[in-house]
């Protein structure tokens, strides 16, 4: 099992920044991806970043240049750094791990957090 602690986001203007933290616990082996999704009302859940193990990223074309997926090892914590942000970026922001258990995949999820951004 893994546990994810989400922090940080709230409410900011358009153009602001906001840093998003997960703190993942548990059973922190044979992990794939380590990435934040995204929710907005009456949408489906899209992915914004993701961390590969091999230490490659993917990003959401919408938040290419303005978004910045980052690890830190030793606290065992991904980070989501958003500038330039948009009203279109208002959304719940989930932290997600995704792990190889007995030859299939499982994924695990942070509680959400709520971005708001005001044009």
């Amino acid at each position: 099992q893994v546990q994810l602690a989400e922090s940080g986001g709230g409410l900011v203007q358009a153009g602001g920044s906001l840093r998003l933290s997960c703190a993942a616990s548990g059973s922190l082996f044979s992990i794939n991806t380590m990435g934040w999704y995204r929710q907005a009302p009456g949408k489906q859940r899209d992915l914004v970043a993701r961390l590969y193990t091999g230490g490659a990223k993917e990003y959401a074309d919408s938040v290419k240049g303005r978004f910045t997926i980052s690890r830190n090892n030793a606290k065992n914590t991904l980070y989501l750094q958003m500038n330039s942000l948009k009203p279109d970026d208002t959304a719940v922001y989930y932290c997600n791990v995704e792990r190889a258990e007995l030859g299939r995949s499982s994924n695990y999820w942070g509680q959400g957090s709520q971005d708001t951004v005001s044009s």
